[in-house]
């Protein structure tokens, strides 16, 4: 097993010491049933366990680790302290009164991330927004909020952004459509501040930003944005992830996987390749001076 690593959130290491109890079951073969039993519980609750859908109790850990034969005294530990460690809120744990509650296993799998590729079709990719650009987004449709809460959510999405310039950072992949750049979201004003963020954003070298031209027809990507996530942890599968207005969907079947990452592979073949991105930036910037 990996390090679990300070960056990974409470989903991810839950899910990384599901896995590691999941193998050491199956080694020791001992099933669910008699699993669940040496801890009061249930086969469905060691399941859950197991696919990280559910904290962990220190002693749950402990005796289940008795129980599979692990007499080494460091790693017991190293395991008892990732288990606490994923019953330890993340840092978006403050933002709690304007994040919705099925956001926060998106940012645990953000900020656990090695490579993050998306599609967006209607916005900026919110690791890459102004904070004039995401006062604008968090707005619309949703009449008048007030000044306070505004600013907690640009505060948050700020902190996200923080992902791309720490010292092991996220690598992120994005294509957007042509019709991100051009739609003023905010005002004419708010939206050249954006272009010259994106073009300054561009030099990051953990950054290929591609943008899917109008001239360049139909694409692959008719089922709307969505955004492919990969881990360095061999425990972490890589997990689709889309996003609607109350609620989100979160895909790791195989199948899933294989279709929506042939299509972002298609998105990337059929866009201008990441070294004309800042030319087309750069004209659409000059058509807001018209």
């Amino acid at each position: 097993m990996t390090e679990s690593g300070a960056q990974s959130g409470p989903t991810a290491l839950r899910i990384i010491l599901g896995a590691h109890l999941r193998r050491m079951r199956e080694a020791a073969g001992i099933s669910r049933s008699d699993a669940g039993w040496e801890i009061r519980s249930s086969e469905s609750k060691v399941s859950r366990m197991e696919l990280g859908r559910v904290g962990f109790k220190e002693r749950d850990v402990s005796d289940l680790l008795t129980l599979y034969g692990l007499d080494d005294g460091e790693e017991r530990e190293r395991l008892l302290s990732l288990a606490r460690d994923a019953n330890n809120p993340g840092w978006w744990h403050r933002f709690g009164d304007v994040l919705p509650s099925w956001f926060h296993s998106y940012l645990d799998l953000e900020s656990a991330a090695q490579l993050i590729r998306t599609y967006e079709l209607q916005f900026v990719p919110g690791l890459l927004q102004t904070p004039e650009y995401v006062r604008a987004v968090v707005q619309l449709g949703r009449g008048l909020i007030p000044a306070e809460e505004v600013e907690r959510r640009v505060a948050l999405r700020v902190n996200r952004q923080e992902i791309l310039t720490r010292p092991d950072p996220v690598r992120l992949w994005a294509v957007v459509d042509e019709s991100v750049l051009r739609r003023p979201i905010g005002g004419v004003k708010s939206m050249r501040l954006q272009l010259e963020h994106l073009l300054e954003m561009t030099h990051l070298p953990n950054l290929t930003l591609q943008v899917m031209e109008f001239e360049g027809g139909g694409h692959a990507a008719t089922g709307g944005a969505y955004s492919i996530l990969r881990f360095p942890e061999q425990d972490l599968p890589d997990i689709v992830y889309i996003e609607h207005l109350t609620s989100a969907l979160y895909l790791d079947k195989i199948e899933d996987l294989d279709r929506y990452t042939a299509t972002m592979e298609a998105l990337c073949v059929a866009a201008p390749p990441p070294n004309k991105t800042r030319d087309i930036i750069a004209r659409i910037l000059r058509s807001y001076d018209d």
